[in-house]
């Protein structure tokens, strides 16, 4: 396979002129004689501006094709490229049927899935194009109902413990910006098969191509639908409204059912089951408590907590695309500029930009009552006047104790502060009282755009002062990466506790507990970051499963 990279061209080019610099990159000169080609990335490249331009890798697709001596080889190489499958092709590659012939009736239960974020959900896919019919258990809501039970509580109704922007149909991801860059890079073809997974159903394919790709709450409620429903035409099962409440294991430490109540009826059923797929999410705080007492091996994870920190998206163009970037965003439709800020405190400590959401909302992502989190979410067209993203600090076990569950108790114990600092609404706070110290009494260049209630208050009550130090030591150095980063009334609020898992369940090589037939799966499990990477974790936790009950993995390494 030819692989061409580094194709830079300035935003306002035209199919020809792309078309011209791969023949020239191939040492083609007649363009009616260029293969046939496929972009496969499409990045931004800002460096120079107000010179903008695009930057393209492609693959040659015509298989007869021959490179030349003259090719360009600073950037055409042979290559391969992780092609599960082709959009077009409409299919994931096929699956070997699950033969039962000469297994016990334990071998032959339907595996487990707890658990329809995108580490279940994609879990759930891969066991039901095996051929095993996975039974899935979400103790949240199906989308629809969830939709109408988060923009309820948005409204001032009261919270649904296990219906809201963290548990139900998709997870925390489908009230989120809907991020799928990821650094594990592509898996086997694992990566490129959720993208096209998520296009199949529904998803645009620029996510395919882009560097950041990104499809939003808006899209991906209706992604997460059809998920589900070619599941079950698999002969898969969804379950929602139900809370695994415990797993039956025997005295050789094998995994042999589950128990689950309805969260709304509050019957409580029994599954047997070999295999379960624990893909619980971050904040299954209740299920983390009662897997310790059962003395599941886990253990402490360090995590980091902060705030929003919202800006005029146009503030966040202009750094990007210079001083035209409303004419330049509209003339060639570029994207709401996005950023990433790392830095360390003068001892060390680690304070970085997390879930950015360009054109963004900050979103009330609380799961407990008399408790108060925040998080970031974005619509498909990121067309809000804001953008935010999460400021927070790397913590341990030496800030908060070293028991395996005192980091959900810190979480806990910044929820509670920032419910009471806030009056049961989102503490919010201009940057320039947050570093003095006092209430803001209004708004200044920056009228917050948050789902959700919100009130003044002072966040510096709500955070230990060594997170709140840090986080204002560190913005001199964000002001000179991106100018007016520091502008007093940039908008706080918070708390920013749900980052990543607190803990995390172990699991050996092969993916499964030392409690035989339990596979701990995604980011609850502390094994992701982000909806590509539990993604990918649950596929690889699925054919894990498949391997061992006798058929072959969706996508070989």
């Amino acid at each position: 396979m030819i692989i061409i990279e580094q194709l830079k061209l300035p935003i306002g080019h035209t199919k020809q002129d792309l078309t011209a610099l791969v023949c020239k990159k191939l040492g083609i000169k007649d363009t009616d004689k260029c293969p046939s080609y496929e972009i496969i990335k499409r990045s931004i490249d800002a460096r120079k501006k107000p010179d903008i331009f695009f930057v393209y890798n492609a693959v040659v697709t015509d298989t007869a094709f021959r490179l030349s001596k003259k090719a360009d080889k600073k950037c055409v190489r042979q290559g391969t490229v992780p092609l599960c499958q082709k959009v077009s092709d409409g299919d994931s590659p096929p699956l070997t049927p699950f033969d039962t012939k000469g297994l016990s009736p334990a071998d032959t239960l339907s595996p487990v899935v707890v658990g329809f974020g995108p580490a279940g959900m994609f879990a759930a896919l891969v066991l039901a194009k095996a051929g095993l019919k996975p039974v899935v258990l979400e103790r949240g809501s199906s989308v629809d109902k969830r939709m109408h039970d988060v923009e309820g509580f948005f409204s001032g109704k009261e919270l649904d413990e296990n219906s809201n922007v963290q548990f139900g149909e998709g997870g925390a991801g489908t009230f989120s910006d809907g991020k799928l860059n990821t650094g594990v890079g592509a898996q086997g073809g694992r990566s490129r098969f959720v993208l096209e997974t998520f296009v199949r159903h529904g998803a645009p394919e620029d996510i395919l191509i882009d560097n950041k790709p990104h499809i939003g709450t808006d899209i991906l409620v209706n992604v997460v639908k059809n998920i589900r429903e070619e599941i079950r035409s698999l002969g898969g099962e969804v379950f929602f409204d139900s809370c695994l409440t415990d797993i039956d294991i025997s005295n050789k430490g094998q995994v042999r059912a589950v128990r689950f109540e309805n969260t709304r009826t509050g019957e409580v059923c029994e599954i047997a089951a070999s295999a379960v797929c624990l893909a619980i999410g971050h904040s299954a705080r209740d299920t983390f408590a009662w897997l310790y007492e059962k003395k599941i091996p886990m253990q402490q994870k360090a995590f980091a907590v902060g705030l929003r920190i919202e800006h005029p998206q146009t503030l966040i163009d202009a750094n990007m695309y210079g001083a035209n970037h409303a004419e330049l965003r509209e003339r060639f439709d570029l994207p709401a500029a996005d950023y990433k800020l790392t830095a360390h405190t003068k001892n060390g400590r680690g304070v970085y930009s997390f879930c950015m959401c360009p054109g963004g909302y900050v979103v009330n992502s609380s799961s407990e009552k008399n408790m108060t989190a925040v998080n970031g979410m974005s619509y498909h067209a990121r067309d809000s006047r804001n953008a935010n993203a999460a400021l927070i600090v790397t913590v341990s076990g030496s800030d908060f104790g070293e028991n395996v569950l005192d980091g959900v108790e810190f979480q806990r114990k910044l929820e509670a502060a920032a419910f009471r600092e806030g009056h049961g609404n989102v503490p919010v706070q201009l940057l320039s009282d947050f570093k003095a110290g006092r209430i803001s009494t209004g708004f200044a260049e920056v009228e917050p755009c948050i789902k959700g209630a919100y009130r003044f208050g002072n966040l510096r009550s709500v955070l230990p002062d060594f997170i709140s130090d840090s986080i204002i030591e560190c913005m001199e150095y964000f002001n000179k990466k991106i100018p007016g980063f520091d502008m007093p009334g940039a908008c706080l609020s918070g708390v920013e506790s749900r980052t990543s898992s607190p803990v995390r369940i172990l699991r050996g090589d092969g993916g499964m507990s030392e409690i035989s037939g339990l596979f701990p799966c995604g980011e609850g499990a502390g094994y992701a970051g982000g909806i590509m990477s539990a993604a990918i974790d649950g596929v690889k936790c699925a054919e894990t499963i498949v391997c061992q009950m006798g058929t072959v993995p969706l996508c070989q390494d």
